[in-house]
């Protein structure tokens, strides 16, 4: 791996125009990863899904993708219809296409980064790949008390062209003071046997509200990684939405800093995987000042040999008075094989907080679709029934009315 390694970096440097300073920060991070290479279970953060083994497994040898020079066409079928919205779309890892059509432009700002080294340090060798080989990278601006009037989607898409690759991006946003932003992240792939490795960061200043919806449905064989860094400061509000579902294998990790007096972030997420997928969300929620509040919930429904996990993580540091965070996780188990692993923490250094956590796994009520079943409804009606009640609690969280509408649609979820 290491000389497959080294030969894409030399290739990527060359279509990038770096100062030489920069190039050894690339340099240095690429070292960083080939010293510790992909996360395993030797790693408590990665006990429970070993990226080195899984990508060993489903895809074999990788190259670490680097011909960003060709243009692909976008596929405007891939489209979200009913919902007027801007975009950005990813092909294959590029950026072909930025449209803020339905804003005013001198709100929002589209700056540049690519030609200057702007570093992920979260002591992950997957932070390192990415500062190593990300190409084309942006900040978006929203200024300040500017709400966006329509959402923005970013269309991640991978096709045939690439097969055994590694691809990394990443995008960071700042929203300005009394600004905010409703994001959807959808992915569609009709490639295999691919690992994306992405990044995001948000910076979130006074009064600031971020709405992002993360959506893995569409069933492929690639594997994902993302990494979410949200950083805000007073009254500002986060709202993270996962529906993790149709890749081999997926891992969402949220880092937030509360850093500011009532700063809240939320966090709902649903997994719905059948066959042998694996799939993980992985949570820290940082209360570093007095008076802030998180609440995380998220559910599992998993068939056949599928695989959940969650670990959720709250920290209070000392001058965190007045911390309210909650935490729960729920998972039905539809076959013996399946497998639901959760590990909730609380590290609490303050004394005067309100502070819950909770885990439960089973099976289907029997009791439940006996009685469903006795008021005329068949046994797999009776069953989605009760799989639709137990998912539509996270559903209903999202306070965004026009998404929600859109995600229920796009599970199939009913009132």
């Amino acid at each position: 791996m290491k000389e497959q390694l080294q030969k894409d970096f030399d290739n990527i440097i060359e279509n990038l125009s770096l100062s030489q300073k920069d190039i050894e920060i690339k340099k240095f991070y690429l070292d960083n990863f080939i010293n510790k290479g992909f996360p395993n279970r030797r790693e408590e953060d990665w006990k429970f899904s070993d990226l080195n083994q899984i990508i060993k497994k489903n895809i074999g040898t990788l190259s670490f993708y680097s011909d960003y020079t060709s243009t692909s066409k976008v596929d405007t079928s891939v489209f979200v219809d009913g919902l007027e919205h801007n975009k950005i779309v990813f092909i294959n890892g590029r950026i072909e296409k930025i449209d803020f059509d339905y804003e005013k432009k001198d709100q929002i700002e589209i700056i540049d980064q690519s030609e200057t080294i702007n570093k992920f340090n979260n002591n992950n060798s997957l932070s390192d790949l990415n500062n190593a080989f990300t190409n084309k990278s942006f900040k978006i601006l929203v200024k300040r008390g500017y709400q966006l009037a329509k959402p923005l989607i970013i269309y991640h898409t991978t096709n045939s062209k690439i097969w055994s690759k590694n691809i990394n991006l990443r995008l960071d946003f700042e929203l300005d003071k009394d600004s905010s932003l409703r994001l959807i992240d959808l992915f569609n792939d009709t490639s295999e046997k691919n690992f994306l490795n992405i990044f995001y960061s948000f910076d979130l200043k006074e009064n600031a509200v971020l709405k992002n919806y993360k959506i893995d449905k569409f069933e492929n064989k690639n594997i994902k990684y993302s990494f979410n860094n949200i950083e805000q400061e007073k009254n500002s509000v986060s709202e993270t939405f996962i529906l993790s579902s149709g890749s081999n294998f997926c891992k969402n990790e949220i880092n937030c800093n509360l850093k500011g007096k009532y700063s809240s972030a939320f966090i709902n997420g649903i997994f719905s995987l059948s066959k042998d997928r694996h799939h993980e969300i992985r949570t820290t929620i940082n209360h570093l000042t007095e008076n802030t509040k998180s609440y995380q919930l998220v559910k599992s429904v998993l068939d056949d040999s599928s695989k959940a996990v969650y670990q959720g993580k709250i920290f209070v540091n000392s001058e965190a008075q007045k911390t309210d965070g909650y935490q729960l996780s729920k998972a039905i188990l539809l076959n013996e094989a399946s497998e639901f692993n959760a590990k909730p923490e609380l590290e609490i250094y303050a004394d005067d907080v309100k502070c819950s956590h909770g885990s439960s796994s089973g099976s289907l009520n029997e009791d439940s679709i006996f009685y469903l079943m006795s008021r005329g409804l068949n046994y797999q009606q009776s069953r989605e029934l009760l799989i639709n009640g137990f998912l539509l609690d996270v559903i209903e969280k999202i306070t965004d009315s026009e998404i929600k509408n859109l995600i229920k649609n796009m599970i199939g979820v009913k009132e």
